[in-house]
Formats: C-alpha cells, sequence, structure tokens
C-alpha cells in the first residue's frame, strides 16, 4: 500500500499524539491526586527552614492550575502552531497564472501566511484563498517550517515545467514543406491545427468535433515531416481503405506502390521492403506484428481514433508504447478524447510524451481522486479537473468545436420524446424490469455496470412495440425527409427494418458484420438516391467514420452509457456538408433502464465539459410525448408479400430494378444543381468523407 508524505506524516503524528495523552494522563494522575492521610494519621508539616524555601514552595503553587479555570486546549497562541494534529491541504492551478489552497481545517497560523502574501484573494463562495503562480515558492517557503503540524501537498514538477517552458508560437510556423496539392485545400482553422502540432514538434493530438478534416490536418503534419518517414498509420480494420484512398489524392508524390496495407501474414515481407513509404494497419494487427512494426523503425505514427486506447494494460495499447518510443513524431486523432471520465486520458497522453507522468498511480490520485480499495484502486472519479484542462491546452492538443469554426453550420436540437406507454410490451417482464432496477441500485460498485447491460437488455424489449409505432406515425404523418435510426441490440434493428419493410419505405442497413467495401456503396446510395429514406444503424458500429449529411432527422431507438458514443452518432448527420438543422431525438421509455441512463449520461457530460473535452449537455432538451392512436389494427400483423433477396441490394430493402432510374434521375439533378464557386463560396467537398470517428465497429450485440 503506497501512501503520499502527507499520509505518512499523518499517521506518524497521531500515533504520537496518542502515546503522549496516555503518557500525560498517568503522569497527571500520580502529581495531581494528593495523598490523603490513613484515618487517625497526622500529616508532618511542610518544614520552612528559610525565605528561598518558601518563596520556592509559593511559586510550585502558583504554576498549579486553579480548580476553576479553563481546561488548556490543544492549540496555544493564535500565531503558533497547532499541537498534536496535522493540518493537511491540497494546491492546484485554478487557472495559468493563479493556484488554489484547500485546507483540511481552519489554521490561524497558516491563515496568517495567506494574508501576508500580495497576491492574496479571498473566494467567499468556495471559501478558499487563492494566489499569483508567481508567489507559489514563496507560500511553499513559509509553509515549510511549520512542518510537521502543517504540511501542503505541493504543485507537481510536471505541472510547473509546463507553465515555465516557452513553446514555438504556431503563428510563425511556415507550411511551405507540405505537400502543394494538400496545403491548398486546408481551410484556415485546419491550417492552424497543423502549426499547432509542428509547434508541439510533431507529437500531439488533434481533438477536433467530428466532421472537421482531422484526417487532413494528421498527414499535413505527417507530410511536414517526409523527412522522418517511413510512416505508420493505425486505425480501425473499416477505415484502412479509406487512408489508403486519401494518401493518394493528397499525397499524389507518394507512389501507390509504396503503400502497403498489413491485414495478414502475406503482407509482412511487402512491411519489410526497403521501399514501402506507408504502412496501414489495424489495431488488432498492431499486437499481432509488433516485432515486425518496431523493426520498420517508424520516424512518424499516426493513431487515429485513439480514444480506443483507453485501456493502459490492451495489448494494442502496449505494443503501441514500445513502437511510439522511438518514433520521432507521434499524431493522435480522436473527436472523443475521453468518452465518460479523465482516467480514459492517461494512455493517450503517455503516448504523446512518455514519462511526462510519473506513473499510472500518481496521474489517478491527483485527477481521478484515486482511492485505493480492497480491489486496488479506484480511478473512477475526478478532481483537479481545472489543472489537467490547462495541461492539455498547453501541451498536448488542440480542440475545436463546429460552432467555433463553421459559422455556416446551423446548430443541431435534441428533443427527447415519452414513448406511449400503452403501447410498451409490460407482461410478464414487467416484475422482472423491476427487479432488475432494485438490482442495480443495490448492488456493489464492482456489478453495477452487470446490472445495468441485464437491466438495458431487458427493457429494449420492452420498447420495441413503442419504437415501431413511432416510426409508422413519422412516415405516415411526418415530412418527407431523410432520417437516421440508431439503435443497440439487434432485436430492436430488426423490427425496425420489418416495419419499414412493411410501410414500403427503402432504407440501408449497417450493422457491426457489414463488410467495410458494402458500407461506402450503401453510404453513397443513402446520400444521392431519392428512394433512399432511412438509415437504420448499430450505434456500436456505425457511431463514427460514416457520412450522412443527406439526413435531417436522427432518431435513437435506444440509448447508450458512454455519452461520447451517442454524440459521434450525432455527428453522422451534423458535420462538414450539412445545409439545414439537424434534429436530434431520444425516444425514452418509462420505467425501463431509460430512468437510469439519461441521467447517468448527463453526469457523466460534466465532467467532460470540466475538462474541457465537451460543450454538449442534454439537461436542455425538448420534451415530446408519442402520440396515442391505438386502435385495432395495431394488433393485427399486417400482410406482406414474401420477398425474394436476390431482387433487392445487400443491406437494403431498395429493388435493383430502380437503379437506372435513380441514376437518371441523379445525373439530372447534377447538371441542374452545377457548383459553381464564387469569391464567398468554398468548396467542402473533400471533408465529405472524413470518416475518421470509429469507435467498437465489430461490436454487434
Amino acid at each position: 500500500m503506497s501512501c503520499s508524505k502527507e499520509e505518512i506524516e499523518r499517521k506518524r503524528l497521531a500515533a504520537l499524539q496518542k502515546r503522549q495523552q496516555v503518557l500525560s494522563h498517568s503522569s497527571n494522575t500520580n502529581q495531581n491526586t494528593p495523598s490523603k492521610p490513613w484515618p487517625g494519621q497526622i500529616s508532618s508539616p511542610q518544614p520552612c527552614s528559610s525565605n528561598g524555601a518558601f518563596k520556592s514552595s509559593m511559586t510550585s503553587n502558583s504554576n498549579r492550575s486553579h480548580p476553576y479555570s479553563k481546561p488548556k486546549t490543544g492549540r496555544s497562541e493564535e500565531n503558533n502552531v497547532p499541537v498534536g494534529k496535522v493540518v493537511s491541504g491540497t494546491v492546484y492551478l485554478i487557472s495559468e497564472d493563479r493556484f488554489e489552497v484547500n485546507p483540511s481545517e481552519f489554521c490561524a497560523p497558516l491563515i496568517n501566511i495567506f494574508k501576508s502574501l500580495p497576491s492574496k484573494s479571498y473566494d467567499a463562495k468556495s471559501k478558499l484563498w487563492n494566489f499569483s503562480v508567481n508567489d507559489y515558492q514563496q507560500l511553499m517557503s513559509k509553509v515549510a517550517p511549520l512542518a510537521p503540524h502543517i504540511v501542503l501537498g505541493p504543485i507537481p514538477p510536471y505541472v510547473l515545467r509546463v507553465l515555465r517552458e516557452e513553446s514555438m508560437d504556431p503563428s510563425c510556423v511556415d507550411l511551405s514543406p507540405v505537400e502543394a496539392t494538400l496545403r491548398n485545400k486546408l481551410m484556415p482553422f485546419q491550417a492552424e491545427g497543423v502549426r499547432f502540432g509542428i509547434s508541439r514538434r510533431g507529437r500531439c493530438m488533434i481533438a477536433d468535433d467530428m466532421g472537421l478534416g482531422k484526417t487532413f490536418q494528421a498527414l499535413a503534419i505527417a507530410s511536414y515531416y517526409r523527412h522522418n518517414w517511413p510512416l505508420l498509420i493505425v486505425t480501425t480494420s473499416s477505415m484502412r481503405e479509406t487512408w489508403q484512398s486519401k494518401i493518394q489524392e493528397l499525397l499524389p508524390s507518394v507512389p501507390m506502390m509504396n503503400i502497403a496495407t498489413l491485414t495478414s501474414g502475406k503482407d509482412t515481407q511487402f512491411v519489410a521492403d526497403k521501399q514501402t513509404e506507408v504502412v496501414i494497419v489495424s489495431y488488432k494487427i498492431t499486437s499481432m506484428y509488433q516485432d515486425l512494426l518496431k523493426s520498420k523503425k517508424f520516424g512518424v505514427v499516426i493513431i487515429d481514433e485513439s480514444h480506443y486506447l483507453k485501456s493502459h494494460k490492451a495489448q494494442c495499447t502496449v505494443a503501441l508504447s514500445s513502437i511510439t518510443r522511438q518514433c520521432s513524431r507521434a499524431v493522435l486523432l480522436s473527436g472523443t478524447p475521453a468518452l465518460s471520465r479523465p482516467a480514459e486520458l492517461y494512455t493517450q497522453l503517455a503516448l504523446i510524451e512518455p514519462g511526462f507522468f510519473s506513473s499510472y498511480t500518481d496521474y489517478g490520485k491527483r485527477y481521478c481522486d484515486g482511492k485505493q480499495t480492497n480491489f486496488g484502486w479506484d480511478m473512477t472519479g475526478q478532481s483537479n479537473l481545472p489543472e489537467l484542462q490547462i495541461i492539455l491546452q498547453k501541451r498536448f492538443l488542440i480542440r475545436r468545436t463546429k460552432e467555433q469554426v463553421l459559422t455556416s453550420l446551423e446548430e443541431k436540437t435534441r428533443e427527447t420524446v415519452l414513448l406511449d406507454s400503452t403501447l410498451l410490451q409490460h407482461t410478464d417482464t414487467d416484475m422482472g424490469l423491476n427487479d432488475m432496477a432494485e438490482a442495480y441500485k443495490s448492488s456493489r460498485a464492482s456489478d453495477k455496470h452487470a446490472a445495468l447491460i441485464t437491466y438495458f437488455s431487458e427493457s429494449a424489449k420492452v420498447k420495441i412495440p413503442a419504437i415501431c409505432q413511432y416510426i409508422r406515425q413519422l412516415v405516415t404523418d411526418g415530412p418527407a425527409e431523410k432520417f437516421l435510426v440508431f439503435a443497440h441490440h439487434r432485436a430492436v434493428i430488426d423490427a425496425v427494418c420489418t416495419t419499414l419493410d412493411e410501410e414500403n419505405l427503402g432504407y440501408i442497413s449497417i450493422v457491426g458484420s457489414t463488410p467495410a467495401n458494402t458500407r461506402a456503396e450503401l453510404v453513397d446510395r443513402f446520400q444521392h438516391s431519392d428512394s433512399c429514406r432511412c438509415a437504420v444503424l448499430s450505434i456500436t458500429a456505425a457511431n463514427s467514420g460514416l457520412t450522412l449529411t443527406a439526413a435531417s432527422l436522427v432518431l435513437f431507438a435506444e440509448l447508450h452509457w458512454n455519452p461520447g458514443i451517442l454524440t459521434q452518432a450525432e455527428s453522422r448527420a451534423h458535420r462538414l456538408g450539412q445545409r439545414g438543422c439537424v434534429r436530434v431525438r431520444y425516444l425514452l421509455a418509462p420505467r425501463t433502464a431509460d430512468d437510469l441512463m439519461w441521467p447517468m449520461l448527463q453526469g457523466k457530460l460534466n465532467v467532460l465539459n470540466d475538462v474541457g473535452l465537451s460543450r454538449d449537455t442534454f439537461e436542455h432538451t425538448t420534451m415530446k410525448h408519442q402520440e396515442s392512436k391505438n386502435n385495432i389494427s395495431q394488433y393485427l400483423t399486417p400482410c406482406t408479400m414474401p420477398k425474394n433477396k436476390n431482387d433487392y441490394i445487400p443491406g437494403t430493402n431498395i429493388r435493383k430494378d430502380s437503379i437506372k432510374s435513380d441514376v437518371t434521375n441523379e445525373q439530372t439533378s447534377e447538371q441542374t444543381n452545377t457548383h459553381t464557386q464564387n469569391g464567398d463560396d468554398v468548396d467542402k467537398s473533400f471533408l465529405d468523407d472524413d470518416e475518421d470517428d470509429e469507435l467498437l465497429a465489430n461490436l454487434d450485440l
């Protein structure tokens, strides 16, 4: 069990205090209790041989405490240090130029020191004192002599180093070494991100919102450091082909034969070839061929969707740690660096600058409110988040939101729809759901997630009839617009697809088992075909890496316990290339797992907002109710003709014979809507395929 210096000193003084109390109690009992004479015994008189002896006796009597005097307390005078106890405190940054002290209790000598500092400031709301960073050393030097009675935990050295270091000014970076084809396509905010990465010596994280072109910025930084190649690109399995096509498009100076995609053992010889300049691998392949990749001695590495590496014990994290240590440049990309808690950031920061934090335990104790339990360290909390945000912004990452850089992009609106309770399939499962809710509330912290998964799975079955009825109402009564439907469980996805079949509505479906090459065809179909109005998507398999800006409405039939997953899914439609307003609706059902998960999501978002990694909130969503249209037809199974799957496009319910008519319509519309670039017109089509937000793509429940 590892304890800090403050904890060790506090325990030592507590033991000394207890021992001193025992000794003082026994001595006071022997000295202050006068010995009474036995019955009939005459006490002998005190000798008074001289005046000196009498004065000595009087002096000793005067030093004795008066029977009516106030009892002595554990504190001495106001300006002296406390006796018999330890006053501890933490010191942390609240801004780039000020820090705050949070003592364990009121201490007059400590307050006097606070008042002696010239930059002192008292916050009446928090009842804490804060000071200028320039007075930090003066404060610690004045408190040091009061040890071990007063101990303040210092600001870690790496924090002070970040404040004092002089980094390169990004505005002074010259982008002329970047290949002209790519440099001329960078938007101003993207060029700013490239300059930031170069000012950080090519070791940084681009944490822009989804759909802002992180792929372009990463390739531009890699092009700037072309002299350090070969280049390694680590991404998800479904994004390997996308990265290869982007390199061919934006970096035409790289021969196609010098780009290798490592998918199996057959490609190892091609990767080891000295002429190979770029190697593209997936996370799983990285751990399988770690030795081969290390022998290649890459100088630049790009890690796409770096939040995938949130566990520092995962095999791919260990493999990439050894690879990036020998790389001169390391660029991480993630629209959601932390999905729910600060602990998920540690592995990514360690990849950017190994050794910046002394250990994961020290990081967790400082920023995750780390506590040691019977099962090990608990790092699920958060602490000192303003200080962590300062470190991230000054040293590690740059983050811009759509609202900051895309002023022409309309904001998205969130709505919650309470499903009709009469349509919920509460039968024998009703009592089971109540039991599951109670089991979740009463379970231990280590068992809560498993209990929530069970409760979540059973709630999906209850919601299916109400979800299908809501989609029927939307298709029948709503406007003829394209929309997305996200769900988690396969039973819900299949039920939604069946409902769309009954309504004869064209749709596509992408789940975890959908091949990567088929996804691109389905996305293109949804984007450009008028007969395809809906996309039924798995939250975990299709929340990233897809551009579906043709949709103006996003429905969530189910929730997810990570808010980052939901915000990524929303960004499939609300991204660069969207020309209208995007409405997001969450379908919630009473007396289901939604009652627990919805406030939990907001709590996790608040933590991410404090670190500066998110600006989303679910608190101010508009609430609506599902229209109740109960009639006998909802209890009847619609009569539908059996389908021949060979007559339909895979993954859709669109007939193959409708392709020709759609292609003709598309060509006509393209001729009519020929894009003309004026002075204020910016060609943003090159970001339409910025599929850089893949997460858990192959997980399908």
